[in-house]
């Protein structure tokens, strides 16, 4: 299994794809924090093209991977290799090159502009991230031998998380607005891995009190390490969920 990483990472690291992302988010971040003129003003910037750039690159590169790797995946599968083995091989040497270039494009300007605890929920949030949607690009690619479908797929949960279902919560806010709705904003905020790396670090940045009641009970939860844990967890969850479903159907499925 590590053997089949390796070689997963050494042929995604030598990608021009990889190459340009990780110059991106460093040209990109270091312009931000240069023109934000403090270090919170840019994270808060980073933050919100993090959270549309990152999942969008992972899910398409991801998928396309897949497809691209089917020949490779299809001899190992011939050889005496467990398929979950080759399946997770796959999915960890994607989401560890992807990871390191997210960490070396943003994380080099985070530690040269001091960005403190709260670069680091950033970092910890794009990598957690980056974890989630390859494997939900993952999930849409087992789930059909088309690649154009496949990719189609990808594309829409995408567009879902990143921009659907916020205006999906603001619409059911708008309806029952005559109504305790917090707790409920808090569990939908559950459901949507952007919206909570997005209050997790948003949090830090004391923005909370600009929110409202629903940022108090936010900052209530959340603000805490213990909160901060919890939502970490509930990424974790995250990823797992389309990893696990993703590896159920590779090993039962005919390549």
């Amino acid at each position: 299994m590590n053997k089949i990483i390796k070689y997963v990472l050494l042929d995604i690291v030598k990608s021009k794809i990889v190459i340009a992302y990780t110059l991106f988010l460093l040209l990109l971040s270091i312009g931000l924090f240069t023109l934000g003129g403090s270090a919170d003003k840019g994270i808060l910037s980073l933050l919100n093209l993090v959270l549309l750039t990152v999942p969008l690159i992972s899910i398409v590169f991801a998928t396309t991977h897949f497809y691209n790797s089917y020949e490779f995946m299809e001899l190992l599968v011939a050889q005496p290799i467990n398929r979950k083995k080759i399946f997770l091989s796959e999915y960890l040497g994607v989401a560890f090159s992807l990871s390191g270039a997210f960490i070396l494009g943003v994380g080099v300007p985070v530690l040269l502009f001091g960005g403190g605890l709260t670069g680091l929920y950033l970092l910890l949030t794009g990598v957690f991230i980056t974890f989630i949607f390859v494997g939900m690009a993952f999930l849409a690619s087992v789930s059909t031998r088309d690649k154009a479908k496949g990719i189609g797929i990808a594309l829409l949960l995408w567009f879902y998380f990143a921009l659907i279902y916020d205006g999906l919560v603001l619409f059911i806010l708008y309806v029952f607005a005559d109504y305790p709705l917090e707790y409920a904003t808090l569990a939908m905020t559950a459901l949507n891995p952007i919206d909570l790396g997005r209050i997790i670090v948003l949090l830090n940045l004391d923005v909370s009190a600009l929110m409202g009641y629903t940022g108090a009970l936010y900052k209530s939860i959340f603000g805490s390490l213990l909160g901060v844990g919890a939502a970490f967890g509930l990424l974790l969850l995250w990823v797992l969920l389309p990893v696990l479903s993703s590896r159920r159907i590779f090993s039962r499925r005919d390549l």
